[in-house]
């Protein structure tokens, strides 16, 4: 099988979210048995539902040769085993892990469709993508991530977030 770059968009606004994140690139590093490459963590307003604490988000890359709906597996047993709960469309949650490309593959079945079909619409995405590959092209709109970036209608914020690590 070929090896193909995973994106993943990670996010959380629960808990100790930036915890939630790093248990989150953890697992995805030993479940994938890959190193991964993260963009910086942004803090964001929620998108979709307003009505909740703001997100932390990041972007994080690595290679891979499985197939989508085996990625999407692993990613659901993460969100599953960090005690992810579907109650409202785009509510909080302690951590949500979304497929955003891989290579430039189109896949659709009833559960999954990559690239996320939200993708183009979201800065909280865009901009830690743009930050990993901004010369990425979008499989079906055919403009790099940069340009999406450019023409993006979203207006909400999206700051780094700046944190000090506990280097003990």
């Amino acid at each position: 099988m070929a090896i193909k770059k995973l994106f993943i968009g990670l996010g959380s606004n629960l808990g100790d979210r930036l915890q939630q994140i790093n248990s989150a690139k953890t697992q995805i590093i030993h479940l994938f048995n890959s190193n991964i490459i993260c963009s910086s963590v942004y803090e964001t307003e929620p998108w979709g539902f307003k009505e909740q604490q703001p997100f932390l988000n990041q972007v994080v890359a690595l290679e891979t040769s499985l197939h989508p709906t085996k990625i999407w597996n692993i990613l659901a047993t993460i969100e599953n085993n960090m005690g992810r709960i579907r109650q409202l469309k785009f509510g909080p949650r302690t951590i949500d892990l979304d497929i955003l490309l891989l290579n430039s593959q189109f896949y659709k079945n009833q559960t999954l469709t990559i690239p996320h079909p939200h993708l183009h619409q979201r800065r909280f995405v865009l901009i830690p993508l743009s930050e990993l590959d901004a010369n990425l092209i979008h499989p079906i709109y055919s403009k790099t991530i940069q340009e999406l970036l450019t023409v993006c209608e979203d207006s909400s914020q999206v700051i780094k977030y700046h944190y000090h690590e506990n280097k003990s």
